[in-house]
């Protein structure tokens, strides 16, 4: 595997949220040529949205063709466990922004995107026999996409929770949206790392990077699974 620190690439933001490296992997994994983000960028950090994405642009040009994103997230379906991986279906934008705004891209894709299917249904076939095979049990549901950096209150959760959300979480969704104008085929998974607020005494960030480390064994061999069936 070839790593190259964030700061070392042109342009390239930085992240700066504990227990992410901070680094770009490039190499062969299950078979497949394989670009690794170790470390994403977050709106939250100060970084406009543009920035965000900037990885999924950079991916589009190179010649991706599928993108895999993976996210720590609050639970907020009541069947749901510290520990849980969940197919990600569908997602809700609560961030009141969205990364196409401006001027568009023509080179990538149409102004007005279709979200219909943000999610590939075939991946979701993929990651559910590749969790089989592995004897894993795998959740499912709606990601709710959310600002941050501070957690949600009580009443949040029960309007999310109202209005279908599953999980949630300060991520991924930006990402998503430029995956999807791009046309890149987008697969997603949501590790659920807690309880969301009014479900457990307290959150805090030193309860996701324990349970993610907990449950990355499973989640490294799922997504090795599904790499060798893409």
């Amino acid at each position: 595997a070839i790593r190259i620190p964030y700061e070392n690439i042109p342009n390239f933001p930085v992240s700066t949220v504990a227990g992410h490296a901070g680094q770009l992997v490039y190499g062969d994994l299950a078979g497949k040529k394989v670009l690794i983000l170790q470390g994403r960028f977050h709106y939250y950090e100060g970084y406009d949205l543009n920035t965000v994405t900037y990885p999924v642009r950079i991916f589009k040009e190179l010649g991706v063709e599928t993108v895999i994103v993976t996210n720590a997230a609050g639970g907020i379906n009541t069947s749901f466990q510290p520990g849980d991986l969940m197919i990600i279906t569908d997602h809700i934008n609560l961030a009141g922004n969205n990364p196409l705004i401006g001027a568009n891209l023509d080179a990538h894709g149409p102004r007005f995107v279709d979200l219909t299917e943000t999610y590939s249904l075939r991946g979701q076939a993929i990651l559910r026999q590749a969790a089989a095979q592995d004897g894993l049990h795998l959740q499912q549901g709606v990601y709710t996409w959310v600002t941050g950096p501070s957690y949600e209150t009580p009443a949040e959760i029960r309007y999310m929770r109202t209005i279908g959300g599953d999980a949630v979480g300060m991520s991924t969704v930006p990402e998503v949206i430029v995956g999807a104008h791009s046309g890149l085929k987008v697969l997603g998974i949501s590790c659920i790392t807690n309880f969301a607020a009014g479900f457990q005494e307290e959150l805090n960030h030193e309860e996701v990077v324990e349970v993610t480390e907990r449950v990355k064994g499973d989640f490294k061999g799922l997504l090795k699974a599904i790499l060798a069936e893409l």
